[in-house]
């Protein structure tokens, strides 16, 4: 799977920046321009994202627990509902651009998948020629895989929150205007758009490497295929850091959840608040979005009632991947549609290379999907 990372790199990035471009451009996350351009179909891509993003976020406060779990004494539902209050009273107390500075900084703990790739035994001409040189199945298997993979990198939540970051700075920054109204700042914005969400989305991929690199060197070459614990892959990665090897697993799995769980609760509710014409802002204080803040509460516990399943939550990690990457396909041609439209867009309509690419986006996630359903039925 690491060839993936080298195909999922533009794509991904280019579909962000059209993201950010939409909201720049119209002032307006996806909900909201899909109610002035699409209404009928409002109510069910929100469904659709509210519903993948709640699951995403149970299973990834399921997985904090358990990690929590590995370290601490106690119970790891007690643990994930600590950390689903953590992640909405942050959102409630801290002021938008400081919250978003924290995120920021938080990033740095996944630079420990990079450290432990270093710390354990690598065929790196292996790798490097599964890279460049894929070995590609039609199974059931390698599919439901590969869309899991697709599925984390091209992601509904992170459309609708890519979108609803540039309506936030052009409700926060004084002087700035959704570019319509404005199209002077066009030439900056877009700059800045591309910059920022080109190294953002390069850096990720990067993270991504590693984490199916040292998967690959751990577990797989273990024979630890089936991972349906926190307890279990951290006992394989004992060879790799000893006694640490429960810290260091621990680490990745809570750091990468404080990132993720307050996107995925905000996204949601960004998302049902353009929906249902609610005030929407984290600079706002939960006074005066009520509704806004009450949404993102309401998500992170119903995310919370997956910890009292009986669905493992290694498990529950894929399958929230593998939801996304499905859900994601009406999604991207709706995105496109948008874009590409002088309805919507007027003057900034997408240039031809993000077309292109965004197109191609669509198409190869939609691809792999239809190749999942038709081997599924075989």
């Amino acid at each position: 799977m690491l060839w993936t990372m080298l195909v999922s790199y533009p794509l991904m990035a280019a579909f962000q920046e059209i993201c950010a471009r939409i909201g720049r451009v119209t002032g307006h996350g996806i909900a909201g321009n899909v109610k002035r351009r699409y209404p009928r179909l409002l109510y069910g891509v929100v469904a659709v994202v509210v519903a993948a993003n709640v699951f995403n976020l149970g299973a990834d406060l399921q997985a904090m627990g358990a990690a929590a779990n590995l370290l601490l004494p106690g119970n790891a539902a007690a643990y994930s509902i600590f950390f689903g209050v953590v992640s909405v009273l942050a959102q409630f107390v801290l002021p938008y651009q400081k919250y978003v500075k924290y995120l920021k900084w938080l990033t740095l703990c996944l630079f420990a998948y990079v450290a432990a790739a270093f710390s354990t035994h690598i065929s790196w001409a292996q790798a490097l020629r599964d890279t460049f040189i894929p070995r590609l199945s039609l199974s059931k298997t390698y599919l439901v895989a590969l869309i899991a993979v697709l599925g984390t990198t091209i992601s509904p939540y992170l459309f609708f929150w890519q979108a609803s970051q540039e309506v936030e700075e052009v409700k926060t920054n004084r002087g700035e205007k959704a570019l319509r109204r404005a199209p002077y700042q066009a030439f900056t914005e877009f700059r800045r758009i591309r910059a920022d969400t080109y190294l953002g989305m390069a850096l990720s991929n990067l993270i991504a490497f590693f984490i199916i690199l040292t998967t690959a060197a751990t577990l797989h070459a273990s024979g630890l295929t089936h991972v349906s614990t926190a307890a279990q892959a951290a006992k394989a990665l004992e060879p790799l850091a000893g006694r640490g090897a429960a810290f260091l697993f621990a680490l990745g799995i809570i750091g990468t959840g404080l990132l993720a769980v307050p996107v995925l609760a905000g996204s949601a509710a960004y998302g049902l608040s353009e929906a249902l014409r609610w005030e929407a802002s984290l600079e706002h204080k939960p006074a005066d979005a009520k509704k806004f803040y009450a949404a993102i509460a309401a998500c992170t516990a119903l995310g919370l009632s997956l910890n009292f399943t009986s669905i493992d939550p290694i498990k529950a990690l894929f399958l929230a991947a593998v939801l996304n990457g499905l859900a994601a396909v009406p999604l991207m041609v709706l995105i496109m549609l948008m874009a590409t439209s002088r309805k919507v867009m007027g003057s900034f309509v997408l240039p031809r290379y993000l077309r292109v690419v965004g197109w191609l986006a669509a198409g190869a996630m939609g691809a792999v999907c239809v190749g999942l359903i038709l081997t599924w039925r075989s």
